[in-house]
């Protein structure tokens, strides 16, 4: 069945107000996409600062390492050379004839 123009015209102006709504819609939700890209660039910037310091304590850590293995291989070193003392030292009391202690 044919509209009439009073319908027609009707029908344009619902579909024109559909149309600014959806527009005024999109607007809102652009605006709301730039706020959150906003914030994002702000986390990304934050997250960036964390890596460094992250990075900078990592470096010191490994430093640490470092020095703790050296450390390590000294000790090392050091229980060797007193066991041999040990050693050493229970054949002397041996040669006294008294007997080791351990």
């Amino acid at each position: 069945m044919p509209k009439t123009p009073t319908e027609l015209e009707r029908k344009v102006d619902q579909l024109d107000n559909d149309v600014h709504e959806i527009y005024s819609m999109l607007t809102t939700i652009t605006d709301q996409q730039l706020a959150h890209d906003a914030r994002f660039d702000s986390i990304d910037q934050r997250l960036d600062g964390h890596n460094s310091r992250l990075d900078s304590i990592d470096q010191r850590l490994d430093g640490h390492n470092t020095r703790l293995d050296s450390i390590d291989q000294r000790l090392d070193g050091h229980n060797t050379r007193l066991d041999t003392i040990d050693q050493k030292l229970d054949t002397v009391i041996t040669i006294l004839g008294g007997a080791p202690q351990g």
